[in-house]
C-alpha cells in the first residue's frame, strides 16, 4: 500500500495489551501507517493454586458446555491441560461442546485441538448467552476465566436456567512500571488514539493516570475498544469511546480504527 494512500499516516496510536499479545495488533495499526506506542498496561499469568482448575479437566466429561470469553482463558486453560499430560481431542469427545466469544477466541481454541461447535454473532458473553438460551437449560457449563471477570455473563447463563461452575483459569494483574515517555505523550493528548482490548487495560491505565484525568482526555483522544464488553466497561467509568471494533480481533481493531480516521477525513473535505 502507497504510504500517501495508507489511512492511518501521521497518526499516533498507543497500544495497551500485554506485552505478549501487543505484537500483531501492532503490525496491523504500522500496516496502516500507524506510528505505534506500546505500553502494557495489564499482564496475565497463572493461576497461583491449580487445584479448582485440575478437579474441572479431570472431570470435564461432566460437563454439557465450556464457554471460552479470552483466548487467554484458551491459553491458561489448555497450558494446564499438557502440564497435566491430558490430551484435548480425548476430554472433548463427544462432550463437552465447546462455545467461543470471538473469532479470535474460537481460532484460539480449534489451535489447541477444541471442536468448537458455537461463536456468537455479537461478540460478547450476553450475546452468547442469548444466543445459547434455548440449549444450556438445566445444562452443566464449565466458564474458566480471569480472577478479575465480573458477574454479568454466569448471571445470564443462570438466568437461562444453567448450571454454571467458574473456574479461575488465570490472573490479571496491573503493570511494574509504565513507560513515562508515552505516559506525558498520553496524559499532554499528544497521540491521536488509545487501543484497549480488555477492561482491566483500561483500569490499570485509569489507576496509573487517574480515573478523571483518563476519562476527561477521552474527549481530546480517541478510545478504541476491541468489543462491546471493553466499550461498556469505558464507558460506565466516565470515558467516551469513539471507536468499537465490529470485529473482536486485532486485524478488526485496526480495520475499525482506521475506517474511523477514513470517515472523518472524508467528512472534513465535505464540510
Amino acid at each position: 500500500m502507497d504510504a500517501a494512500k495508507k489511512p492511518l499516516t501521521g497518526k499516533r496510536v498507543v497500544v495497551t495489551r500485554a506485552t505478549e499479545q501487543a505484537h500483531e495488533l501492532a503490525h496491523s495499526l504500522e500496516a496502516l501507517g500507524a506510528e505505534v506506542l506500546l505500553l502494557p498496561t495489564v499482564s496475565f499469568a497463572a493461576v497461583e493454586d491449580s487445584r479448582a482448575l485440575d478437579s474441572a479437566l479431570q472431570g470435564l466429561s461432566g460437563f454439557d458446555w465450556i464457554l471460552f470469553t479470552s483466548r487467554n482463558a484458551v491459553r491458561f486453560f489448555c497450558r494446564r491441560i499438557g502440564d497435566l499430560g491430558l490430551d484435548v481431542a480425548a476430554l472433548q469427545a463427544p462432550r463437552p461442546l465447546v462455545a467461543a466469544v470471538g473469532t479470535a477466541t474460537a481460532t484460539a481454541a480449534t489451535g489447541e485441538g477444541f471442536r468448537v461447535d458455537t461463536v456468537p454473532k455479537n461478540h460478547s458473553g450476553e450475546a452468547l448467552a442469548k444466543e445459547l438460551w434455548g440449549a444450556i437449560g438445566d445444562r452443566k457449563i464449565l466458564l474458566p476465566r480471569s480472577d478479575r471477570a465480573d458477574d454479568r455473563l454466569p448471571n445470564a447463563l443462570r438466568a437461562a436456567g444453567a448450571k454454571v461452575t467458574e473456574i479461575v483459569a488465570y490472573r490479571t494483574s496491573g503493570p511494574v512500571s509504565l513507560d513515562p515517555k508515552v505516559l506525558k505523550s498520553i496524559r499532554d493528548a499528544e497521540v491521536d488514539a488509545i487501543v484497549f482490548a480488555s477492561p482491566s487495560a483500561f483500569r490499570f491505565l485509569s489507576e496509573c493516570v487517574g480515573a478523571a484525568e483518563l476519562a476527561a482526555l477521552s474527549n481530546r483522544v480517541q478510545f478504541a475498544a476491541i468489543g462491546p464488553t471493553t466499550a461498556r466497561a469505558l464507558r460506565e467509568d466516565g470515558a467516551r469511546v469513539d471507536i468499537e471494533a465490529n470485529e473482536s480481533s486485532a486485524a478488526g481493531l485496526a480495520d475499525s480504527i482506521a475506517k474511523f480516521y477514513q470517515r472523518r477525513t472524508s467528512a472534513a473535505r465535505h464540510a
